[in-house]
């Protein structure tokens, strides 16, 4: 087979600078490893005129699409963002016989059927390894090591800016807006953080590991999601008293042939090793009928961890007698079926819920009546001072269906109990074995 390997960059930002600074400083163990030189034959970026450290050779452009129709490029590694013309690009290269290699989690997830199946047609192969929780080896994980299992869960900490600040607000007792504000300037968040505040970075990249665990189409569209933006100072002091960590999690589960899936903020018992992730990280974990539970974590973003991710792509495909194949894309021979879904209210978990209400007789009694009339019931409870007139009730339930808890609680709304809306997070449990020290 051909000795070098000719890649097209598209995007020369953090991760596609990252991939070339890797690809320079490591070229000596890729080629004792794969037996092949790696060439970045040309780079697509906005900007022709700033200096960039590249191999003298390699041919700056401003058209990402020239890439894709050079007839010398073999792999097409795709790092602009976005998903309009990241996705032209993308199909084009497929259409014109190249292999790609993406850390492009929105695309894969909105038109990630399209993609694939083209690429299938084509029989080209698409490795996006770093497209889910950076230098975390989770897609290989999935695909080829527990490919002999039948996985019951994934769930994770998929997004390092919201447990960033998640962290803060836990450790240093920062209100919403300053922790976000420290994570603009430690560059954890962009200037417009809504992606990942708003918890569809973590249902991007969710979306994904339904497909590549259950080979069923997840739609992007019907993943139920819920951010951060409300987690209060005051749910993050209740939850530590109850022995808990805030974090955003994102959960799927399969019962009976169907599954259940989506991103929120949930309480996390401290004996749970997701509670004990903090800063950037981020942190998967796998169950499977052969396996048991694994535990995946690392950091989650970043310049080399995510580049780390793209290059272990690139030899994956450059260590390929037949460079261009799609036998591994999705892990699965066929076309991927649509998922049988269900709500995540369906869910069956305890809960925490906090309530502001005025402080007068009788009602703590109307609201157990509330909840006990949806078969709710309290496994602890916590009353904080009273402010003037107002005060917090926070109830710890039994394990209940979430469509109970907004049942009970939008009850408690329209009688005019409640001062506010209550805040309402599921709680996760140890399984299995997991616990402290084991």
């Amino acid at each position: 087979m051909s000795q070098k390997i000719c890649i097209g960059v598209a995007g020369l930002g953090t991760v596609g600078s990252g991939l070339v600074e890797m690809l320079q400083k490591n070229h000596d163990d890729i080629l004792r490893r794969t037996g092949r030189e790696i060439f970045i034959k040309a780079a697509a970026v906005h900007d022709l005129s700033k200096k960039r450290r590249l191999p003298p050779e390699t041919v700056l452009t401003d058209n990402p699409m020239s890439l894709a129709d050079d007839p010398d490029i073999d792999i097409v590694v795709e790092l602009m963002g976005g998903t309009t013309a990241a996705r032209h690009l993308i199909l084009r290269a497929i259409e014109n016989g190249k292999s790609i290699v993406t850390a492009n989690k929105a695309l894969l997830a909105e038109y990630g059927q399209e993609i694939f199946s083209l690429a299938a047609k084509k029989n080209v192969a698409i490795g996006y390894e770093a497209s889910v929780a950076g230098a975390i080896p989770v897609i290989q994980t999935l695909k080829n090591s527990l490919a002999g299992n039948h996985i019951t869960s994934v769930l994770g900490i998929l997004n390092g800016t919201s447990n960033y600040i998640l962290s803060e607000m836990n450790s240093r007792g920062l209100d919403f807006p300053t922790a976000l504000k420290a994570a603009q300037e430690m560059g954890y968040a962009e200037a417009d953080p809504s992606l990942d505040i708003d918890g569809f970075d973590a249902a991007h990249k969710l979306t994904l590991l339904i497909r590549l665990a259950w080979g069923r189409h997840y739609p992007f569209a019907n993943l139920s999601v819920e951010g951060i933006r409300r987690v209060d100072p005051l749910d993050i002091e209740f939850a530590r008293q109850f022995g808990c960590r805030i974090k955003l999690i994102g959960m799927a589960e399969e019962k009976a042939g169907k599954i259940k899936a989506g991103v929120f903020p949930a309480l996390v018992r401290s004996t749970m090793l997701l509670a004990r992730v903090n800063g950037a990280f981020n942190a998967v974990r796998i169950e499977g009928n052969a396996v048991g539970s694994l535990f995946l974590h690392g950091l989650g973003a970043g310049s080399r961890p995510t580049a780390s991710a793209v290059l272990g792509d690139l030899l994956a495909l450059a260590k390929r007698n037949v460079l261009n194949s799609a036998d591994d894309n999705t892990g699965f021979v066929d076309d991927l079926p649509l998922a049988d879904f269900l709500s995540p209210d369906e869910a069956v978990n305890p809960w925490y819920v906090r309530a502001t209400v005025r402080d007068t007789p009788g009602v703590l009694r109307d609201i157990a009546g509330v909840f006990a009339q949806e078969n709710i019931s309290f496994a602890q409870l916590i009353q904080k001072e009273k402010q003037d007139d107002r005060v917090s009730l926070v109830f710890l339930t039994h394990a209940t269906q979430g469509r109970a808890i907004r049942s009970a609680t939008g009850a408690l709304e329209r009688s005019g109990i409640l001062l506010v809306p209550a805040t309402c997070y599921r709680i996760l449990e140890n399984r299995d074995h997991e616990a402290e020290g084991a």
